[in-house]
């Protein structure tokens, strides 16, 4: 099953300043009924949870740079200096109007209404957060601190965001990308579920600020369906919307109604496996160029939590068995790399890095080149 709790920060070993919360905004309910997945909108308790932690991982002195510890303070400034705008230049009554209109209109109306929202937010997030970095760019901290951003950190500011705008939103992970090549679960974008037309069921479209256009073919996602995850691959319309999809491996169609975006928990495990992955001296040497001790066990630390956060995070579950056999501890490696392949299998395609990396630890001393 899927967890829905959030377990509480490990320590960190830095000191962690005190963050208050925004107050609550007024929930804006979707044109299509409840969020399909987690709502996490702008404003939102939930959403400024993912901040507050961000903050407290970087010990962010938020007074220094004048930001009371509300990330929401930073975005609407930054809407006020962008440029672009939704109408009167103030973010959140511009968003509350903007769900209004998109309640208020009707069939070929309101998906227009909803497309132009969701292309506003890839433009707001490109030009308001220049610059990209796989390195930082994941912390909502960084965002504030540097004008730094990273798949998942866009991804969760523009669902957020169009959340608030009254649509239904959320995250999706990237395994095979428009072109066709394969990755681990590589990236994050989000994702919108459009409004139905005439009694029909609505399409889903992805809205990507890695790319220069705001809608996107990606040719394999990692979606939640029923009460796990699946590997799929959609099926595109000319107008870039996805009208259904197919399981990876067994090839068995969906319909769109049948996926939905990812979970919060997923979302914060997510966080938690680009801080192991990225850490200082961590499993990728970030920073220093190579693996330290020190860093492999921020690594260790930091995909132990994502696993706390959500354990049907295969990819944080892999990631924990190349730390675990770069420290020396084969045994414990091969029980974890066991562990992510069985969720691999149960979320229906092995990538074949993941099979690759079992079977070399697997293979007998001595035995040679395979």
């Amino acid at each position: 099953m899927i967890s829905s709790s959030r377990r509480l920060p490990l320590a960190l070993g830095v000191i962690l300043l005190s963050v208050s919360l925004a107050p609550a905004s007024r929930a804006a309910t979707p044109a299509g009924g409840p969020q399909i997945g987690p709502d996490f909108q702008f404003g939102s308790a939930a959403f400024d949870e993912v901040a507050q932690t961000s903050y407290k991982t970087v010990g962010m002195n938020t007074a220094a740079v004048g930001m009371n510890g509300v990330f929401g303070d930073w975005i609407t400034a930054a809407y006020q200096k962008s440029g672009v705008t939704l109408g009167s230049g103030n973010l959140e009554a511009d968003l509350d109007a903007r769900a209004a209109a998109i309640r208020a209109a009707t069939g070929d109306a309101r998906v227009k209404l909803e497309r132009d929202t969701a292309a506003w937010a890839h433009t707001f997030i490109k030009k308001s957060i220049p610059r990209f970095s796989l390195e930082r760019g994941f912390e909502l901290a960084n965002v504030v601190r540097t004008g730094e951003r990273q798949c998942l950190a866009q991804s969760f500011i523009i669902s957020g965001l169009l959340q608030r705008a009254g649509m239904q939103a959320g995250a999706v992970m990237v395994w095979s990308n428009p072109k066709g090549g394969q990755s681990n679960l590589g990236h994050v974008v989000s994702v919108v579920r459009l409004s139905g037309v005439n009694g029909g069921s609505g399409h889903d479209l992805l809205v990507d600020a890695s790319d220069p256009t705001p809608f996107i073919r990606h040719q394999g996602l990692l979606v939640r369906t029923g009460d796990h995850y699946s590997f799929v691959k959609p099926s595109y319309e000319a107008d870039d919307t996805i009208s259904g999809y197919a399981l990876a491996d067994s090839g068995r169609a969906l319909g769109v109604s049948a996926a939905a975006p990812l979970t919060l928990s997923y979302l914060h495990s997510q966080f938690d496996y680009y801080r192991g992955e990225r850490a200082p001296g961590g499993i990728l040497g970030t920073g220093v160029g190579k693996a330290t001790p020190a860093g492999l066990n921020q690594s260790a630390l930091y995909l132990k939590r994502a696993l706390q956060d959500d354990p049907q995070n295969a990819l944080a579950s892999f990631m924990l068995g190349h730390v675990l056999a770069r420290q020396g501890q084969m045994e414990a490696a091969k029980v974890q790399y066991q562990k992510a392949s069985a969720l691999y299998l149960a979320q229906g395609h092995t990538p074949p890095g993941v099979a690759a990396a079992i079977a070399a630890l697997n293979k007998p001393a001595g035995s040679g080149k395979s």
